[in-house]
């Protein structure tokens, strides 16, 4: 994530859950909305916490 100056992690889930946090705030939920997201959107929602 060098574009956005931040540091990932990741945390490996179980039960098929993903979710992106950031400062602990949830930024997206695959559990929420039921579907896998594409890189570009996980970013534009990054950006809006910048």
């Amino acid at each position: 994530m060098q574009d956005l100056s931040i540091e990932a992690t990741l945390v490996p889930g179980t039960r098929g859950v993903f979710d992106v946090h950031a400062d602990s705030v949830l930024v997206y939920s695959k559990h929420q909305t039921g579907v896998f997201p594409e890189g570009p959107e996980v970013i534009s929602q990054l950006r809006t916490l910048a």
